[in-house]
């Protein structure tokens, strides 16, 4: 993205979220501006997960247009960022622009090449069918590449962990309706594939801010998992209980705060 700057992108933010590698400084010697989560609105406390690190690095951008990208993509292609806001700049009464990919599934040496975005096949896009239909056309609901007016941004509430993308198309659905959305061609998108047990948090998540969002009532409950551990002496296999936290707190929209 670094050779674009100066030209179409004014700002390349990247949000250090607590890592405690070297991303900073990787980003920050590429070309980056990085700002950790702390940096920004100080005066609130920090709060983990994805929401808070998108919601904290809108308020570290001052564009008029803001694209967000997921960090851990494999060889994302630069063109992600013009193509995620041509429409904004082309189109009339665009306020979010959603992009779409091939998603490939890599597991140890194979691939399945349209296997990825299991949490949006198997959950998201089945409870939008169900509750919000209109958006059950778009292709990629849960993905972390779009573009959208600061102007929407800043007047929405951004849910907590990976409820954030889910929460944001929704809410700009009810307020702006559909020909406020636009989506573009991404190509390819390839990244680190979650096991299966990473995805029941992420989808109890994305669950919770669906319903919410609909007026459905979520109890809160976090979710019970249950992994094997090695046989007993009997031969007979045994499981350990644990159980992942679900957050319904949204971060207000930044406008009520400013």
């Amino acid at each position: 993205i670094t050779p674009i700057v100066g030209g179409l992108v004014d700002e390349l933010i990247v949000l250090d979220s607590g890592s405690t590698d070297e991303t900073a400084a990787r980003a920050a010697a590429a070309g980056a501006r990085v700002v950790r989560r702390e940096q920004v609105l100080p005066e609130i406390p920090v709060r983990p997960g994805k929401g808070e690190a998108l919601w904290r690095s809108l308020a570290a951008t001052g564009g008029d247009v803001i694209v967000f990208i997921d960090s851990d993509l494999i060889d994302p292609d630069p063109l992600f960022v013009p193509r995620l806001v041509g429409p904004i700049l082309t189109g009339e009464g665009i306020h979010l622009v959603r992009g779409f990919y091939r998603r490939p599934l890599r597991v140890g040496s194979s691939e399945d090449a349209n296997g990825g975005g299991r949490v949006t096949e198997l959950v998201a896009r089945p409870l939008l069918a169900a509750l919000r239909p209109e958006l059950a056309g778009v292709l990629q609901p849960l993905g972390g590449e779009y573009a959208a007016t600061r102007d929407l941004l800043t007047s929405v509430p951004f849910a907590p962990g990976y409820g954030v993308e889910i929460g944001i198309l929704i809410d700009t659905y009810d307020r702006l309706g559909l020909d406020a959305i636009a989506q573009v061609n991404l190509g390819v998108r390839t990244h680190r594939n979650r096991p299966l047990h990473e995805l029941g948090p992420m989808s109890r998540q994305v669950v919770a801010t669906l319903l919410t969002r609909c007026g459905v009532p979520d109890s809160g409950i976090g979710l019970p998992q249950f992994r094997p551990v090695d046989e007993s002496a009997d031969g007979a296999e045994s499981f350990v209980a644990s159980v992942s936290e679900v957050s319904l707190a949204d971060r207000p929209a930044l406008k009520t705060l400013r």
